[in-house]
């Protein structure tokens, strides 16, 4: 049996969660998540603690097993604490600045990148001088934080010569010695 699908998953007070038509439904004091269920898995709350079961145990359900009760956990933590995703800018003449939903990225481009942001995310970024600029996003849905954090990072990733680039804070670059090192 799937180790993480067991685990039961506690619900924190002032958190609702219902079921309706396998659609999951997580509303908490910083916003409301859902997520669609596979018809394999079922869910019951016993109390103050979901529990999650499969129909069968063929290997697509014990995937789904452990998978389903994440969400549902991710989406607990997500509207009571929430989340936060922080990206560095390393490089010379690397800015980030924002005005309300936009995102603007100087990367040594030709031209300024311009994101737009879905509601859901705040979005804010940081210069002091001396230190690379900091761009941070919180928000409550962790999958969409992830994609809007990795899509960012995807625009001039950290190369291993020199490290410049757009890295999460606290990411290890393994770095290249160059061809000084071949002599």
């Amino acid at each position: 049996m799937s180790r993480i699908g067991k685990a039961p998953v506690s619900i924190t007070k002032g958190v609702e969660v219902s079921l309706v038509d396998n659609v999951i439904t997580v509303k908490g004091p910083k916003g409301e998540l859902s997520q669609e269920m596979d018809s394999c898995i079922s869910m019951k709350q016993e109390g103050e603690v979901l529990v999650f079961e499969r129909s069968s145990d063929s290997t697509d359900d014990r995937a789904k097993h452990g998978l389903y009760r994440a969400l549902v956990s991710n989406m607990i933590v997500g509207v009571t604490d929430g989340y936060k995703k922080e990206l560095e800018l390393v490089g010379v003449g690397f800015r980030a600045k924002t005005s309300g939903q936009q995102l603007e990225l100087s990367l040594g481009f030709s031209h300024p990148i311009i994101i737009d942001l879905p509601k859901e995310i705040k979005v804010n970024a940081e210069t002091q001088k001396g230190k690379n600029p900091i761009v941070t996003f919180e928000s409550h849905d962790k999958q969409l934080i992830g994609q809007v954090a990795s899509k960012v990072r995807s625009f001039r990733k950290p190369e291993p010569y020199k490290g410049k680039g757009v890295k999460y804070v606290g990411e290890y670059i393994r770095r290249k010695a160059g061809k000084a090192a071949a002599k």
